[in-house]
């Protein structure tokens, strides 16, 4: 038994001794957690894109510097001892405090900066946020805003890394995100939908059409892991849409490339209607499904729970009215 281990919450303690010292790094946390995973000095050395002697002596000089063994070597695979069962916590969370450490020193800074920094999906970047900034312009006076446009799966690391104040995205209730946990808030600002949709053929009829007894399976354009649509997608008609007769045609990270795919007739896509709805409106879109088929969306503005600065607080209040504060 080792005496008494202090607790996960003394890391902060931990992060500033390590800082301190010259005889530890972050390389070694690093380390330390690959070997913790695969218990095999040998991979994780090559995980880590060193030699074995090498990453050993990393391994050791944290075992020195801490004044403990982390891992049982007569094992195979080696296995953490106590005092490395408990180290795994602290790496992990000297490690998550490390990545956030620049994303907070910017709000510290930007604490009476007039900026606001959003990060947008990339189908709302060009259809529903000017017209949503607009409608807020006319009730109250924002400052200069710098967006983010990309994937929702870096829109989120960039918040989890505190590098942005706000997220703004598609979301579904059965497609839960990584802002949707503790300390993020999140209001809805507005609402779209996805909609299956294919181009025409000569009779205005879509050409592609998930439905009846197609003579051959019908092409599909999906969206990538990546994509919050995608995740809607999948959690939400996945499942039928694994058991209809299709196949996949195409695949990307965003909604307007899949909109150039199905306008060009290479198969179906759900779009969000913001994205298509001229399209359609047009005929150069035909809803490629009966409306069962159509996902209903929220549009939410996401943020981090602590205080983000006048401008930034100014902003949710005008956004997210009856949101918490």
């Amino acid at each position: 038994m080792v005496g008494k281990i202090p607790h996960c919450g003394q890391c902060s303690f931990l992060l500033l001794q390590c800082f301190e010292s010259t005889a530890v790094n972050f390389v070694w946390l690093e380390d330390f957690r690959t070997l913790a995973a695969t218990g095999n000095f040998s991979r994780a050395a090559e995980e880590r894109n060193t030699t074995q002697p090498a990453f050993s002596r990393r391994i050791r000089a944290l075992e020195e510097w801490l004044g403990a063994d982390l891992f049982d070597r007569s094992t195979q695979p080696a296995r953490l001892t106590e005092v490395g069962e408990w180290f795994r916590g602290v790496a992990d969370e000297l490690l998550a405090r490390v990545a956030r450490v620049q994303g907070e020193a910017r709000i510290v800074s930007e604490a009476a900066s007039v900026t606001l920094r959003i990060a947008a999906t990339h189908a709302l970047s060009f259809t529903f946020l000017p017209r949503w900034l607009r409608s807020l312009e006319s009730t109250t006076t924002l400052g200069p805003v710098q967006l983010v446009s990309d994937v929702l799966q870096r829109c989120e690391a960039l918040m989890l890394q505190s590098k942005i104040q706000f997220v703004l995205t598609h979301a579904h209730p059965q497609a839960k995100g990584a802002l949707d946990v503790e300390p993020y808030l999140s209001a809805q600002v507005g609402q779209d939908q996805l909609i299956p949709v294919s181009s025409p053929n000569k009779q205005g009829k879509p050409q592609h059409r998930v439905a009846g007894r197609p003579v051959t399976e019908v092409p599909v354009l999906q969206y990538t892991a990546e994509s919050g649509l995608g995740r809607i997608v999948r959690a939400v008609v996945g499942r039928r849409l694994q058991s209809a007769p299709t196949r996949l045609a195409f695949t990307a990270h965003l909604a307007t490339v899949l909109r150039t795919m199905a306008l060009d007739g290479r198969g179906i896509a759900w779009l969000p209607k913001t994205l298509v709805e001229e399209d359609i409106a047009a005929g150069r879109l035909v809803a490629a499904a009966g409306s069962d088929w159509n996902v209903p969306l929220e549009i939410r503005l996401y943020r981090d729970r602590r205080p983000a600065g006048s401008a930034a607080e100014a902003f949710w209040q005008t956004a997210a009215p009856d949101a918490e504060p």
